[in-house]
């Protein structure tokens, strides 16, 4: 299991991004297409590093909220 960013750019564009994996990062016209293919990069980003005798990182990211005034 991956933590995952979901976001939308300015132009409405829906992203994600694997912060644990360096790089590694997708889009999607809509918030399902940008889960199914960060899912898929993801997938690809790892078995790109097993091939080449890579590390894989620990996922050890942690989204936390701050209150900004």
């Amino acid at each position: 299991m991956r933590q995952v960013l979901v976001y939308t750019d300015e132009d409405g564009a829906w992203c994600a991004s694997c912060p644990s994996l360096s790089g590694c990062h997708s889009q999607g016209e809509t918030r399902e297409e940008a889960l199914a293919n960060i899912k898929e990069t993801i997938q690809l980003w790892i078995d790109d590093a097993i091939d080449h005798g890579e590390p894989i990182p620990p996922d050890t990211y942690e989204m936390v909220s701050l209150d900004i005034r």
